[in-house]
């Protein structure tokens, strides 16, 4: 009763603030009807024309027949110029009224609206709303409230209609706002920085009201992007009343908008402090520490939020993205469905629902969710953008094409735009293509670092070594602000290094091109974990400057002419090429890597098959000289020659001159008595078309790093990353779920990231690992981060099982987990493996260069090409590249089936990773076996 009095007592001093306050309070307690009503009207009187509407709405959901909601929501309407809209209401208000009667008063008043508002002849009303003893109206058009849009805004001072952010690193919420400066939205909260006023014991009528007009004054400044005016109002009255919480979430709103958020977020605590119940307080604190990066904090913050607006779409949008960026993805598909559900045509939500969908690989919701973004804004740049992304991400590169079309017809300067149709173009090896994108986006923004280094990279990766180097120098003279940035800086230094390596060699044989035996170990350990170069500058000797390549000699023009056998050679490439493509979501088809993987198979297979013919005549000669016992004579191997530095500076050793031994044969050699190539000579020369092929890629062998191989250096391949599914790996999840449960019951323990034991024999155990599900559900029953390890059976020692790939599963702090394969190169595995593809490539030498040598009949060759797959299958166990394996292993398996006149003519089966099917897979024998099962289906 009292606070009804109290209210009545602000009413009448017109002291519209405090009487919102006081009805916020009544509210929090129980939903009147009326007292929702009694706000709405409180809020007229301020002109806080959204807030009205709002509370108008809610109240007509209440009670559809409410002729005060209808007559206070369209004068606020008419006030925000949006007269149909307004007329509309009071025609449905005018139709009610009618039909039941109820309140003649207000009948009448709806009558006089319509008058007022139609032409003559109709019912209709004037445009002014305002009653002549309301405050005089300081707001534009569009309102004067401080709201956000549908995401948070305070992050950007002044943002260009054209700008797109992608992503913000900093966890900052981007919005576009309106070119006239005004901050509108949708659904404001309650409370907060709308009610205008405090009614202090002992103020005057008259000084409350200029309080008033001072704190509409400076809402209309903030709307404006007068912030320095702003603050100066906010300032004046805050010295009269400190504590004023409205003045402090507006002068808290415009340090948000001029980036001082300490300032912002401090203004914002002290109104929370003032008025608990102010909502928008709590949803501006929360914005400003989104915009700081301090996700917790900003979810808790919205949370509180939406106790006050349950339904507020607005902040479910501002909490759907903060927990995006927070990589929270199912909290931000809930909120932002919500969202989308209360206001359909909110397209920043829908774009970053698709997007939240898209990581948890609802691939078919996402597209829909983007699509609807677009058809909601056909010019909308920044839902164009992450539908391309989306379509790249799948390696759809139609769809991807597609929209860039219609992106650079919405904005033909956008860009980042050029920079997408780049990184597309790279990505199906096209670099000539890309350095014209990533050129035009330059001539819009110069000091981009990630469009010149990637062009540095196409020009690297075409033999353009001047341009190249041109550009890796820009990049690191650019003055950086993120760690990403920061990052490709650090790779430009390596980059620059190896494309003045390349560039000294452009005029040597192929076989002097040795990235693994030339270059520094400790260059490529730091090159491969991207780490700062500093350590590298001081120990290791640079490459000699691209002015010493130039010279006369050194650098001749390349031959770019073409010629008949030049043109059969990569026809027959490009058609071998092909079969390395892996028709699964994610990989991109790369012409580039086609032509490398063609070239490449051609070669191992010329001199492999070179190599079998010298052994076949050693085989025959031995043979003929056999014992009468019918015993053959052993062949003796010999040790291969290390592959020596030839390099020059920046490299391991002193330069030689003379050529590698360790990769091929020269004719000048006896048949007879010569060393055998080795395993790793005819994978070393799949290695290095691999290097050539893509540069930016840092592809060498695992035990030619530093001595950091001593600790383990190995891949890790994940198929969930918190909460986001890896489009390319995810595939293989629930397959890897099941193989560790398997080794679980087997052996009844894991290991922990301290690399002890985890007993998990007891029968309780074993059976929840039996139910498992997912790596949640394994987690659960270990209790704390683990792996295992697969086991790969020895052909090389009969009962011997090799530690294949470890599955780890650990616990991330995006409510997720890192559910991946690993593969640790230590010393000891590398000497297990070695020995064992020795074995295996013993094996398929003998096989074919005996009795069955040069023979075409598939069904006589069944050893030797069950003894390619066993090689292949423990080189995809081994892992010893630092990336690269699986495509050099299947480039060498092509090889080796074409020196033994089986060609393979299939391309490989939808839906299939051949290392993935090896990894898996226990025993490499063919009978048992998914990996050679499957490459069993080859047609030869």
């Amino acid at each position: 009763m009292a606070d009804r009095k109290e209210l009545a007592k602000l009413c009448s001093s017109r002291d519209w603030s405090k009487a919102i306050r006081v009805l916020d309070s009544l509210l929090s307690q129980s939903c009147s009807i009326q007292d929702i009503c009694n706000r709405a009207f409180c809020y007229s009187q301020l002109e806080l024309h959204k807030h009205v509407i709002k509370d108008c709405d809610k109240a007509l959901q209440l009670d559809p027949n409410l002729l005060q909601a209808y007559i206070l929501k369209g004068r606020s309407l008419s006030a925000l110029g949006k007269k149909d809209d307004g007329i509309l209401v009071w025609e449905q208000g005018y139709k009610i009224a009618v039909r039941h009667s109820t309140d003649l008063k207000q009948l009448l008043e709806l009558e006089e609206l319509l008058a007022s508002a139609k032409p003559k002849g109709t019912i209709g009303h004037e445009d002014h709303v305002m009653d002549s003893s309301s405050a005089a109206s300081f707001a534009s058009e569009s309102g004067s409230e401080i709201c956000s849009a549908s995401t948070p805004e305070i992050h950007n001072k002044k943002k260009d209609a054209s700008e797109v952010h992608i992503r913000p690193n900093n966890g900052a919420i981007v919005n576009q706002r309106p070119n006239n400066g005004a901050i509108v939205n949708q659904r404001p909260n309650n409370g907060a920085i709308m009610n205008q006023k405090v009614f202090v014991t002992g103020i005057s009528k008259s000084k409350s009201i200029s309080l008033d007009f001072r704190l509409s004054r400076g809402i209309a400044q903030v709307n404006e992007g007068k912030y320095d005016q702003a603050v100066s109002i906010f300032d004046q009255i805050l010295r009269e009343n400190p504590s004023y919480p409205e003045a402090l979430i507006g002068r808290g709103t415009a340090y948000a908008f001029q980036r001082e958020l300490d300032a912002a977020i401090a203004d914002f605590t002290k109104a929370i402090q003032s008025n608990p119940l102010a909502g928008e307080a709590w949803k501006r604190r929360g914005q400003a520490r989104a915009a700081l990066g301090e996700s917790v904090e900003a979810i808790e913050d919205l949370s509180k939020a939406l106790e006050f607006e349950p339904n507020s779409s607005d902040i479910l949008h501002e909490r759907g993205i903060v927990n995006f960026k927070f990589k929270d993805y199912n909290a931000a598909v809930e909120d932002l469905s919500s969202c989308v559900r209360l206001d359909k045509d909110n397209k920043s939500a829908y774009t970053y629902l698709g997007l939240a969908l898209s990581s948890i690989g609802e691939y078919g919701r996402a597209e829909e969710a983007l699509e609807k973004s677009i058809q909601l804004d056909p010019n909308f740049l920044e839902g164009w953008t992450h539908l391309v992304q989306f379509y790249h991400e799948l390696a759809d590169s139609e769809k991807a094409f597609e929209c860039l079309k219609q992106l650079h017809f919405v904005d033909s300067r956008f860009a980042k735009a050029y920079h997408l149709r780049g990184l597309l173009h790279h990505g199906m090896g096209e670099h000539r293509k890309a350095i014209k994108d990533f050129s035009v986006g330059l001539s819009i923004e110069s000091s981009n670092i990630e469009y010149l280094y990637f062009r540095a990279s196409c020009y690297h990766a075409i033999g353009d070594y001047g341009e190249a180097v041109k550009d890796y120098d820009a990049v690191l003279d650019l003055e950086l602000d993120t760690m990403e940035k920061f990052v490709l800086q650090c790779m430009a230094f390596y980059q620059k290094e190896l494309a003045l390596y390349t560039a000294s060699k452009i005029n040597s044989e192929f076989c002097w091109f040795d990235i693994d035996g030339d270059i520094d170990p400790l260059f490529k350990e730091y090159w491969c974990k991207r780490l700062h170069p500093k350590n590298v500058c001081e120990k290791v000797y640079r490459q000699p400057p691209l002015r010493d390549s130039l010279k006369k000699g050194r650098l001749r023009k390349q031959d770019f002419a073409a010629t008949k056998q030049k043109a059969v050679l990569l026809q027959a490439a490009d058609a071998i090429g092909k079969k390395i493509q892996y028709n699964c979501s994610g990989f991109l088809h790369n012409r580039r890597q086609y032509r490398m993987a063609g070239l490449a198979v051609i070669e191992i297979a010329q001199k492999v098959s070179k190599a079998w013919r010298f052994l076949q005549l050693e085989w025959k000669f031995s043979s003929k000289n056999a014992p009468k016992s019918g015993k053959k004579a052993r062949r003796k191997e010999k040790v291969a020659v290390a592959s020596q530095n030839r390099g020059g500076a920046g490299c391991s050793t002193s330069s030689s001159s003379e050529p590698s031994t360790s990769y091929g044969f020269s004719d000048d050699r006896s048949a007879y008595g010569r060393s055998m190539m080795s395993w790793q000579e005819v994978y070393n020369l799949g290695v290095k078309w691999r290097q050539i092929s893509e540069p930016c890629d840092p592809v060498v062998w695992i035990n030619k790093l530093s001595e950091e191989f001593n600790s383990g250096f190995g891949s890790h391949t994940p198929m969930i990353l918190g909460q986001a599914k890896v489009v390319r790996y995810f595939p293989n999840c629930q397959r890897v779920i099941n193989v560790a449960k398997a080794i679980i019951e087997e052996t009844k323990h894991v290991n922990n990231s301290k690399d002890e034991n985890i007993d998990l024999s007891e029968a309780g155990k074993l059976q929840k690992v039996k139910c498992a599900e997912s790596c949640s559900d394994l987690y659960s029953v270990v209790g704390e981060d683990f792996w295992l390890a697969t086991k790969c059976n020895s052909t090389a020692f009969e009962g011997k099982h090799l530690e294949g790939t470890r599955i780890t599963i650990q616990k991330t702090a995006e409510r997720g987990f890192d559910f991946a394969i690993r593969t640790p190169c230590l010393p000891a595995r590398w000497d297990e493996y070695d020995t064992e593809m020795a074995t295996a490539w013993e094996v398929l030498c003998n096989a074919y260069c005996g009795e069955l040598y040069g023979s075409t009949d598939i069904n006589a060759l069944e050893n030797v090409k069950d003894s390619i797959l066993r090689l292949a299958y423990y080189w995809y166990n081994f892992m010893p590249l630092s990336r690269g394996s699986a495509v050099v292993g299947y480039v060498v398996l092509l090889g080796l089936f074409l020196a033994a006149n089986m060609e393979v003519t299939e391309s490989i089966p939808q839906g299939i990773q051949v290392d993935w099917e090896a990894i898996l897979s226990r025993d490499p024998a063919p009978t048992m076996i998914d990996f050679c099962t499957t490459l069993s289906l080859l047609e030869f």
